[in-house]
């Protein structure tokens, strides 16, 4: 009820006027303004779109180039891994070798 009583009130009341000269001197401006903000809005967002393009292609080419060092690092810890277990398979072979001749 009480947001009836509001309009009923603004009607009533002499704030009228200005609601009214307010209402049209949108809807006389608005086909003029609206055509003005739409060519200067469009070249910003434009330009904002292909910044962010820009950004993102970098963002590729930096994020591949960090996966190629991790893969390469992991390759060189893979193969220092299998360096001390091929040394140990070489010693054992070596001394299974002096075995055999020994006998």
């Amino acid at each position: 009820m009480a947001l009836f009583d509001d309009i009923t009130g603004v009607l009533k009341g002499s704030n009228i006027v200005p609601m009214l000269v307010i209402g049209l001197g949108a809807a006389i401006l608005a086909p003029i303004v609206i055509p003005i903000a739409a060519a200067v809005a469009k070249p910003l967002a434009k330009g904002a779109i292909k910044g962010g393009l820009i950004v993102f292609e970098k963002g590729k080419e930096v994020m591949a180039e960090m996966q190629e060092v991790v893969e390469d690092l992991i390759a060189e810890s893979k193969s220092e891994l299998a360096e001390p277990q091929q040394e140990v398979v070489q010693t054992a072979g070596i001394a299974q070798e002096g075995a055999v001749n020994a006998a």
